[in-house]
């Protein structure tokens, strides 16, 4: 049952979100050998102000383990 959240800036809309999710679902159900019906993904969008606070700091730099592929960008 994978679950993915994908975080970004805000200011995608709807359609854009919803291709997002259909392009993780599909990565997942290839890569992961399972269905569509096991995938969930979820948006959350984070102010670009609030990006190192709520997501460098606590889901980069504190995860390093769980990190397989690394961000082109340090943080703010």
């Amino acid at each position: 049952m994978p679950h993915v959240i994908v975080k970004l800036y805000p200011g995608r809309s709807e359609e854009q979100k919803a291709a997002i999710a259909e392009a993780v679902t599909q990565a997942v159900m290839a890569t992961a050998n399972c269905t569509e019906a096991a995938v969930s993904v979820g948006i959350e969008e984070v102010a670009k102000p609030d990006w190192t606070a709520r997501v460098y700091h606590p889901d980069i730099t504190e995860k390093q383990a769980t990190i397989y592929k690394q961000p082109g960008y340090p943080p703010a």
